[in-house]
């Protein structure tokens, strides 16, 4: 029974009203309560997180960078500035020990003078001449954001007449200094049933955007409709994209002010660069098969689809999946996994058949993050650069020049290790599924069996949707907190996701969506019956769709773990449908209001699925949400928490006042909800000694403040 709890709990409809006073103040009763529980277990949690803080914090890190002209742009937090600074510098101060770096934007400094808790969200640089820019901030860190246009070259927001939306969930993109693509919120019809852009505009500046010419428009019944300016110099174009589900859309090309059908089947995704379409099919289309990579020219195509010549440029095999495709000025880089490792391939665009494997680093996985393809230089318009880390190895930061194939493992900045990674090791086993398919994971933390043979304490992350694919990466807040105390990291690699291709993931859809149920349990067991942990020891953690995840293993496999951690999760799917975004995620769970679907929903869907506890005792859960979550309503999440304390069975409660879809808005609240997640998960696993000993390592806090940690990702 959850002794947490508030004695009294308002009704689910107050519940659903995110910011009723009422609400939220039950809410943070029951924060609070939690909190105190597990500080009275155990000593450690506040010390964790100042450990956790202090590693988040440090100026070790790698700064990532994009290049935009001859600056290459950073966003970057620290203890001093929590909120962020965007700032800039050259790339021979870069590689230099102590880059000097020109502040453009103080997030903390904006926020003090409006007095509202802003979160950065990204800016629309204006290409190739990177002089304006339109900066996104959110209040508290959900999707909905203020756009605001910054003068760069002075590091002022600009007063005259200047491009500003209100806080909602718009698009923009640069056409030139004075228009502006847009999609927002203008009155009725502009929005889609999940509360994004239905339709697409031309606004000029000085002008209001109720008045913005229309270029567009979409259904209500779409996610929404979008387009961008393609500004490479000699290829100025407006494409537009109607995006009918998570899975398939209509693609435009604007002639003057007609759009133009791309002819392409919905499934198929396709990215236009300079002269050629590149073709991304779920199935197979033009001899490209699904999951593979074709290429045409983009005029010809626009002119005779079924004429044009469509060179296939990738097939994956069995074991891969395409991820992205990054361009150069002259070669395109296909990133593919391969059995769950990156793989990268190198193709010259006037050359197609001209393909290479690229050498990366092996054993880990690597991503394009930043490229300058409009570039006129050669050297910045064949630049590249890369990220690299694994579960034990810290981040690498690479830089290389498409031309040479060679220079794909140059490291131009490396991060230290946060925690002790010298007897660690990861292994990747495979689980076998209900119906026979084989379901891979990742286990990292010290497994050699003839040093220490025991079971032990086991973390299980994992997914299953959307196409989201779970790839082995360094996280310091992981290390310190779980993997330094002996304990084990396991991340699966579950159908849903798209870590081997279309069909991994179109196989566990709508009326299919049981499998990754199915799959998630056959790693729990697989995971014991190798002996490397217990049921009592097994924790499952999952956030969003993987909330969900949790909340499933809670209420319909609870035999088979020791405790649950749901974060910001969907819990009642017959109503998920109506609530934020959620009607765009109908193609991945199906329609509650089709009888079909709506019996397999029912037949797992959590909130209508909890029993009481002596019918049958469920391992202690705890649930998190934001507050300030746009995306997957918080009353999931509390009304989740309240039914399960109804049923008399245990669980504790998480609401954050800000995060938005992410829980934390900033490194202090990450690492205050990182803290709290571990030491609950130790002390309901039976190892809260472990917890313990935080307040008495400050030996620990100071060397994590010297090191790097990723969790503090930058937003370029």
């Amino acid at each position: 029974m959850s002794i947490t709890a508030p004695a009294s709990t308002p009704s689910a409809s107050e519940l659903a009203i995110i910011e009723s006073p009422t609400a939220l103040a039950w809410a943070q009763e029951w924060t609070t309560s939690t909190i105190e529980q597990i500080d009275s277990r155990a000593g450690g949690r506040s010390a964790l997180q100042r450990k956790l803080r202090a590693a988040l914090d440090t100026d070790a890190r790698v700064p990532y960078v994009t290049r935009r002209g001859e600056y290459l742009y950073n966003f970057w937090r620290d203890s001093d500035h929590p909120r962020g600074l965007w700032r800039r510098t050259s790339y021979e101060s870069y590689l230099s020990e102590a880059p000097e770096w020109e502040i453009l934007l103080d997030v903390d400094a904006l926020a003090a003078e409006d007095g509202h808790s802003w979160v950065w969200k990204g800016a629309h640089v204006r290409e190739p001449e990177c002089d304006r820019a339109l900066v996104r901030l959110s209040r508290g860190g959900g999707d909905a954001t203020v756009i605001r246009e910054f003068d760069i070259t002075t590091a002022s927001f600009v007063e005259d007449r200047p491009f500003e939306l209100p806080e909602d969930k718009s698009d923009v993109s640069w056409e030139s200094l004075d228009t502006v693509i847009l999609g927002t919120n203008v009155g009725e019809g502009s929005l889609t049933e999940s509360g994004y852009p239905a339709r697409v505009y031309r606004w000029h500046r000085g002008t209001d955007p109720r008045e913005a010419e229309l270029l567009f428009s979409g259904e209500r019944s779409d996610i929404a409709s979008g387009g961008w300016a393609d500004r490479t110099p000699g290829f100025e174009r407006v494409l537009i994209e109607r995006r009918l589900d998570m899975f398939t859309a209509e693609n435009y090309l604007l002639r003057e002010s007609t759009p133009v059908r791309i002819d392409v089947p919905i499934d198929c995704e396709i990215i236009v660069h300079r002269s050629q379409i590149f073709l991304l099919p779920r199935t197979e289309f033009h001899g490209v098969p699904a999951g593979g990579v074709g290429v045409a020219d983009f005029d010809s195509y626009m002119q005779d689809p079924a004429a044009a010549h469509v060179q296939v440029i990738f097939s994956p095999t069995e074991h891969q999946s395409l991820e992205t495709v990054h361009f150069t000025r002259s070669y395109g880089l296909i990133q593919v996994l391969d059995n769950v490792s990156t793989t990268l391939y190198r193709v010259r665009l006037d050359a197609p058949e001209d393909c290479v494997r690229l050498k990366i680093p092996e054993l880990a996985s690597t991503s394009v993050v930043a490229t300058s393809p409009m570039s006129e230089d050669p050297d910045i318009g064949e630049e590249v650069w890369l990220y690299s880390s694994s579960f034990t190895t810290p981040d690498s930061l690479l830089r290389a020049d498409a031309r040479y194939p060679d220079t794909f493992s140059t490291v131009v900045k490396r991060a230290p290790e946060q925690f002790d990674t010298s007897e660690m090791s990861t292994r990747q086993y495979w689980a076998t599924s209900a119906d026979g398919t084989r379901i891979p994971y990742f286990v990292t933390g010290r497994l050699d069996e003839e040093a220490d043979p025991s079971p032990k304490p086991c973390m299980v992350h994992a997914y299953g949707g959307f196409e989201v694919a779970l790839v082995p990466s360094y996280s310091a807040v992981t290390g310190i907190a779980w993997l330094a105390k002996g304990h084990l990291f396991v991340q699966a690699n579950l159908r849903g996701g798209s870590e081997f291709g279309p069909q991994w993931h179109s196989q566990a859809t709508k009326l299919q969506r049981r499998k990754v149920f199915e799959d998630h349990q056959a790693v729990l067991r697989d995971l014991v019956d190798r002996g490397l942990t217990t049921r009592e020891q097994l924790a499952v953690r999952g956030g969003s769709n993987g909330g969900l995840l949790t909340a499933v293993a809670l209420t319909s496999y609870p035999e088979l773990v020791g405790a649950v951690v749901s974060e910001v999760p969907l819990i009642d799917m017959l109503r998920y449908h109506t609530l934020l975004a959620g009607a765009s995620w109908v193609a991945e769970y199906g329609h509650p209001d089709i009888p079909e679907e709506r019996a397999v929903i029912e037949s797992y869907s959590p909130l209508q699925r909890v029993v009481p506890n002596d019918e049958t005792a469920y391992p202690p859960a705890l649930v998190t949400t934001s507050t300030r979550d746009d995306r997957v309503h918080p009353a999931h999440a509390r009304w989740f928490a309240a039914a399960l304390a109804a049923a008399g069975q245990p669980v504790d409660y998480v609401e954050n006042s800000e995060g938005g879809h992410a829980g934390a808005a900033d490194n202090d609240q990450i690492a205050w909800k990182q803290a709290i997640v571990y030491s609950w998960l130790e002390q309901q696993l039976g190892c809260a000694e472990a917890a313990g000993t935080a307040d008495t390592d400050a030996a620990g806090a100071s060397n994590a403040a010297r090191h790097a940690a990723r969790d503090a990702a930058t937003d370029s």
